[in-house]
């Protein structure tokens, strides 16, 4: 077996499913997908879920095997000439690809394409339609998306389109109304522990259970970002990777500084509060991450009521939301706390100014 630091390759890559059947805890869509594969009859598709959980996998590796099963003289060409798949099959991730240019020029270009050579291309035979993958598709402009609607009816017959995102929501809906849903679940942590323990078998890595469920409750059941996690600790720590290994390649904050400054909190100590404020702050933590943590703890905890965990909770959709548009790390993190505080002391309303 090679050593570690030889393998160059992201594991996320050497380890992507390459057939639809082999894509996890997904039975619902693998089996109506599977399907698709026998007759071949395959409508445009919406991918939808959390990150991590097969999206993009699954698209790329049914357009493959789409592309790969109509015969077996396409089969040979297509293994010979890769080229071909590669005519056959355009991904553009809508996160760099999100304006309208990109669909009056690049997708509608592609399409059109296909009109005139479906059948034979080079003398090898070629599938029926061009796939276009459009992997985060929610991030798309809804000028994008309604330029799209018409080249999706103009080259229906010869184009199909997977949408990729991870918000149907922010789909429009004539363009959501056009294709077949499909809903990705977050991966439970037994398939996510199963899968880890296969790569570490294969990597010749030592993960005792703690550490495998450290791993698996960091990644929240993205299993892109459990492997990611995983390589990064075998990069600095070798073959043998604890639980604390894997938290601090994460990025996820040790719970004694969450539960430090809940603590502050709790007590009422507005200076002790502070000191944990600027400790975070010191330290370079995420307070976004920081919010995400103390969401969890606030919600299990027992010994708070459910009024004033809807309170804070409330203070942390507000947090959040100031800091994506932009806001002072220091300042929303001091604002959580204060507000937490007056929660869990019952302080009344007027002993904060709004």
């Amino acid at each position: 077996m090679a050593p570690i630091l030889q393998s160059t390759q992201p594991w996320v890559e050497k380890y992507r499913p390459k057939q639809v059947k082999d894509v996890a805890h997904q039975d619902e869509v693998v089996r109506v997908l599977s399907n698709t594969l026998e007759t071949t009859n395959c409508p445009h598709m919406l991918f939808y879920g959390p990150p991590g959980t097969g999206k993009t996998t699954l698209s790329l590796s049914l357009s493959l095997s789409l592309s790969l099963s109509l015969s077996l003289s396409l089969v040979l060409c297509f293994f010979c000439r890769p080229e071909l798949y590669k005519s056959r099959v355009l991904e553009l991730n809508s996160s760099d690809d999100r304006g309208i240019n990109v669909v009056r020029t690049k997708i509608k270009n592609f399409a059109a394409i296909a009109v005139g050579s479906v059948g034979r291309q080079g003398g090898y035979p070629c599938p029926p339609y061009k796939i276009i993958i459009l992997d985060e598709a929610d991030s798309m402009t809804e000028d994008a998306q309604n330029a799209l609607r018409r080249t999706m009816e103009t080259y229906s017959k010869v184009t199909r389109f997977f949408f990729v995102c991870n918000y149907i929501s922010r789909i429009i809906e004539p363009l959501a109304s056009r294709c077949a849903k499909f809903r990705f679940k977050p991966l439970s942590e037994e398939i996510m522990s199963s899968r880890i323990l296969h790569i570490c078998k294969e990597e010749g890595l030592n993960l005792d259970s703690e550490a495998l469920s450290t791993l698996s409750s960091i990644s929240q059941g993205d299993l892109r970002r459990a492997i990611t996690h995983l390589q990064g600790a075998a990069r600095l720590f070798g073959s043998s990777i604890s639980a604390k290994d894997l938290i601090s390649v994460s990025g996820v904050i040790p719970q004694d500084v969450v539960q430090a400054l809940l603590a502050a909190c709790r007590s009422g100590d507005f200076e002790l509060a502070n000191k944990e404020v600027n400790n975070v702050i010191a330290e370079g933590y995420p307070v976004s991450q920081m919010l995400s943590q103390l969401f969890e703890v606030v919600v299990e905890a027992d010994d708070i009521t459910d009024e004033q965990k809807a309170r804070i909770c409330k203070k942390f959709g507000e947090a959040d939301k100031c800091l994506v548009d932009g806001a002072d790390e220091y300042l929303q993190l001091m604002d959580v706390a204060s507000n937490t505080m007056r929660a869990l002391c019952n302080m009344p309303q007027e002993f904060f100014h709004e």
